[in-house]
């Protein structure tokens, strides 16, 4: 257990620097509190590399990648439309938000989670998943992703504070623009 811990985490972490998900841990954590993201990641990490080993054990089974990174990006697609939205908020709603993370959280868990679905480290876990100890490689992908993304996120906190908020929003739909239509022409075989 300890070597597929070890091994998973090592690989993913890798396969997980400058990846999509990373970049948007740092848009998020321009615009919530660093702790939500980091829960937020955790916990879809958690769900997505749970459903990776179970794959990547029963092996007979495959996911439809295409179909579900075109419904990802459009997803994002949202997203950025939402966050831009966003701008219409009041500031007892936007004190509100800051104080109130569940929303943030689901928000933030649910991009994660549709942009692993298919992602290289899902498949770099499922393919371990084949080979390696179960448990193991479910905590050690889980863990090497979510340091990964605290680097990230530790990034994106520091930047919050010294960005203004209208540039900082723009930046964070930009991201969701570019990661829905990464994901898009990867669901339709482009790239």
């Amino acid at each position: 257990m300890v070597d597929a811990f070890l091994l998973s985490f090592v690989v993913i972490l890798i396969a997980e620097l400058g990846d999509k998900s990373q970049l948007m841990a740092l848009a998020f954590a321009t615009r919530y509190r660093a702790l939500t993201v980091l829960a937020a990641v955790t916990i879809a990490t958690l769900l997505v590399h749970a459903g990776s080993v179970l794959l990547g054990s029963a092996v007979a089974l495959a996911l439809p990648t295409g179909l579900i990174n075109v419904l990802a990006g459009i997803a994002f697609f949202l997203f950025a439309a939402w966050t831009v939205r966003g701008d219409v908020l009041g500031e007892e709603e936007r004190t509100r938000a800051q104080r109130d993370g569940r929303w943030a959280l689901v928000t933030i868990g649910t991009a994660f989670f549709l942009a692993e679905l298919g992602d290289k480290t899902m498949l770099a876990t499922i393919t371990l998943a084949t080979t390696e100890e179960p448990v193991g490689t479910w905590l050690g992908s889980t863990a090497g992703m979510v340091v990964a993304d605290a680097i990230a996120i530790g990034v994106g906190a520091f930047l919050g504070t010294r960005l203004p908020e209208r540039a900082i929003r723009w930046f964070a739909a930009a991201a969701f623009v570019v990661f829905g239509a990464i994901l898009v022409a990867q669901g339709l075989g482009l790239v």
